[in-house]
């Protein structure tokens, strides 16, 4: 599931660095051209990402992949995606996830963690964007107590028996609290995640700095969790 604050981009944002992945593991990427807000709000969104997850389980065979072997991933607002597509597989007894990929993050709408107000007017995804994604696709309701948790995954109660998790995030990012809160509950909640807090990372860092020492680290460190999760079971 790409980026882009549910507002913008489209299926190849972002999609290179996860076909490295699939590359060096003989995996298959299929990339979800979900709906985007304002023109199309929650649950437009999630709901063409759990059907993307559908179309991949019951086509798997046919594009080279396992059904039973998905990780969903995705950053920013994809990543929110991601996490609403575990929880709504597991809650609708869908497809069994083999595990989540989710780089920092959009995954919740009430902007009220520290992170989420300290960067206004600085950075690619300040408060005053994050705002504006969440209003795209929720309205009205943004903030309030009508909002679904597989929209803003921040919002579940109940993370046990979700797929194993590998969730990083930068120390300078809107997103940052909201993604430590949430490894931290699925670690309570008994599911194995791993967490990274990259010093000095802003939002989409490995992206526009992708030479940079820290991207490296970042991209070599997730490359390395998805070669021991798709080597293992």
């Amino acid at each position: 599931m790409h980026g882009g604050g549910m507002i913008i981009g489209n299926s190849r944002t972002g999609v290179g660095a996860v076909l490295d992945w699939a590359v060096g593991n003989g995996a298959v990427v299929v990339s979800v051209e979900y709906r985007l807000a304002p023109e199309h709000p929650d649950p437009a969104p999630i709901e063409d990402c759990y059907a993307g997850l559908l179309w991949t389980h019951e086509h798997a065979a046919e594009i080279g992949g396992d059904p039973d072997r998905i990780v969903v991933t995705g950053a920013g607002a994809g990543g929110g995606l991601a996490a609403g597509v575990a929880l709504l597989a597991r809650d609708r007894g869908g497809p069994r996830l083999f595990g989540q990929v989710l780089m920092w993050p959009m995954l919740d709408d009430r902007l009220v963690t520290p992170s989420s107000r300290e960067l206004d007017g600085e950075g690619i995804w300040d408060a005053t964007s994050n705002l504006t994604g969440w209003t795209a696709l929720l309205g009205e309701r943004r903030g309030g107590a009508d909002v679904s948790s597989y929209a803003a995954p921040a919002r579940a109660t109940n993370l046990t028996g979700l797929p194993t998790a590998f969730v990083d995030v930068g120390s300078v990012e809107t997103f940052r609290d909201e993604a430590v809160d949430y490894a931290t509950r699925l670690l309570r909640a008994g599911v194995q995640t791993e967490l990274h807090v990259w010093p000095g990372g802003f939002h989409g860092f490995d992206g526009i700095a992708p030479h940079a020492s820290l991207s490296q680290t970042a991209s070599a460190t997730r490359s390395a969790w998805i070669r021991r999760l798709l080597a293992s079971g």
